[in-house]
């Protein structure tokens, strides 16, 4: 399994990652979830797609996308502020430049490969890991993020706890709840799997 970050897709390859990683979001949103989101054509998107994020992918030794994140900066448009506002305190978010959002993280936890003894999927793991690779290449400290409680438990689980900068409150079908992540190289070297590639030490092929 290999972590890429993806922006616009500069080939067909890279253009078919970034259609699998909507694909995935609408059966784990949608169909496993049952959040109310956007689908077309089986295809999961919201406005802030628009806006130009890092896609962080882990994609499988066969090639398909088995996890996604969506990176956008805190200072600008992002979910925790202008969709989820109840869920900050009354100061509202501290953005700064050296933190990111991250949004629309999932992965398939159906996937054979990556599945193990331990009680987090690895695709779960690299994922995590290359989210913080990807911010410490960037110079990036912090990760803001909205979850449900029990996605904040798996955080736990592996010792990268969510700081929580609000109360939890019900939105939809969850209770959810915002915090803040550390990015650095303590936890990255903490979490990421022994078998864990990036397209920083491996990078994508050019090849259309």
């Amino acid at each position: 399994m290999q972590v890429f970050a993806l922006n616009k897709p500069r080939n067909v390859h890279e253009a078919r990652l970034l259609q699998q990683h909507h694909q995935l979001r609408a059966r784990v949103f949608s169909a496993r979830l049952g959040w109310e989101v956007d689908v077309v054509d089986g295809l999961e998107s919201d406005r802030f797609d628009t806006l130009c994020p890092t896609y962080v992918l882990a994609v499988s030794n066969a090639g398909d996308v088995s996890g996604c994140a969506r990176l956008l900066p805190s200072v600008g448009p992002t979910m925790v502020t202008n969709v989820f506002p109840s869920l900050l305190p009354k100061e509202g978010l501290n953005a700064h430049a050296a933190m990111v959002e991250s949004s629309r993280f999932c992965v398939d936890t159906t996937l054979e490969e990556g599945r193990g003894a331990g009680s987090v999927h690895e695709a779960t793991l690299t994922m995590f890991a290359g989210i913080i690779e990807w911010c410490l290449v960037n110079a990036i400290t912090e990760i803001v993020t909205v979850t449900d409680l029990r996605f904040e438990r798996i955080l736990g689980r592996v010792g990268w706890s969510l700081q929580r900068i609000g109360d939890p409150k019900r939105v939809g079908v969850t209770t959810a709840v915002a915090g803040v992540l550390q990015a650095n190289a303590e936890a990255f070297e903490r979490l990421r799997p022994s078998s864990y590639r990036s397209q920083f030490n491996d990078p994508l092929s050019q090849a259309a």
